[in-house]
């Protein structure tokens, strides 16, 4: 087995991924416009918004897994998270009124089996007929642009009308659609990423297989090829950088090895990734094997 993909040890790891003349994650309390801090103006991009293109990724793929089942995904689009949790009791052969929490618990190991991103991420079980809370072992930062960006709002229009309007003198009307885009011209961001063995495992049962991390750390590198859009602009996985400990107790701090990988622009106005220097120190504490992806 790979290192990076036991499922029995602890794993750390630090992603970095850019975005070019586009809007990586929009904040509806501000207009759509990119997040970011407003002391530093460093760009900003949710957990939320990271897990879901796991998500789709793994539910584009997962279909073709030998056993698909299990890579259904409990978080999508469109869907009543509650009715999941009553199919779930019926599925164990439960009747649809809230079980004994030893009925919950079985209720929830099922759905962890049949739900990639249930037993990646978690959730919460109990906003319908009660199921619990499943804690997952896989957490994700927020995303931080190594740099300030400069969000632009950006005009556009539209030369189709929507519907026929006339002029007052009789004339058909220029009625042109204007409209914004939201957009920064570039920023490079870096994600943490903590996979924690410990809540992988459930009355000794690991849930996580090999095959589960090797989809979760591919999807951090190929999901962009697939959530292409306009209003994104050009998004690409620029490293994936995986700090696999010894144990699943850990063998050196996270925050030290984080340490190691230390980024700095080489230009005033960065523009693309060649206008950034990576340094990677390889000399690790013992018992950590650095793997890199991307």
């Amino acid at each position: 087995m790979t290192v990076h993909l036991d499922p029995t040890k602890k794993h750390d790891a630090i992603l970095l991924f850019d975005c070019l003349d586009g809007n990586p994650n929009g904040d509806p309390d501000a207009g759509n416009q990119p997040r970011i801090d407003p002391q530093t103006n460093q760009g900003l991009v949710t957990d939320a918004c990271l897990k879901r293109k796991v998500r789709n990724y793994v539910d584009m793929v997962g279909k073709n897994e030998q056993t698909p089942e299990k890579y259904k995904i409990f978080v999508e689009e469109g869907s009543v998270l509650n009715e999941k949790i009553s199919r779930a009791y019926t599925d164990v052969g439960l009747p649809q009124k809230e079980g004994t929490p030893e009925q919950q618990l079985k209720v929830a190991n099922w759905m962890q089996q049949n739900y990639y991103d249930l037993r990646m991420f978690g959730a919460v079980l109990s906003t319908g007929l009660k199921a619990g809370q499943v804690w997952g072992p896989v957490q994700v930062s927020f995303s931080r642009s190594i740099d300030p960006v400069f969000p632009q709002s950006v005009s556009i229009t539209r030369c189709a009308a929507t519907q026929e309007a006339t002029k007052k003198d009789g004339g058909t009307k220029d009625n042109k659609t204007m409209g914004r885009k939201e957009v920064l011209p570039y920023g490079l961001y870096k994600s943490y990423v903590f996979y924690n063995p410990h809540l992988a495992q459930k009355t000794g049962c690991v849930y996580v297989t090999e095959r589960d991390l090797e989809l979760f750390w591919q999807a951090l590198i190929k999901a962009w090829e697939f959530d292409r859009s306009s209003a994104r602009g050009f998004m690409a996985c620029r490293g994936l950088y995986i700090f696999t400990h010894a144990n699943k107790y850990g063998s050196a701090p996270v925050h030290q090895l984080f340490d190691h990988l230390q980024i700095m622009s080489t230009v005033d106005v960065p523009r693309s990734f060649a206008d950034y220097q990576v340094n990677l120190d390889a000399v690790l504490p013992d018992g950590v094997t650095l793997t890199k992806l991307a």
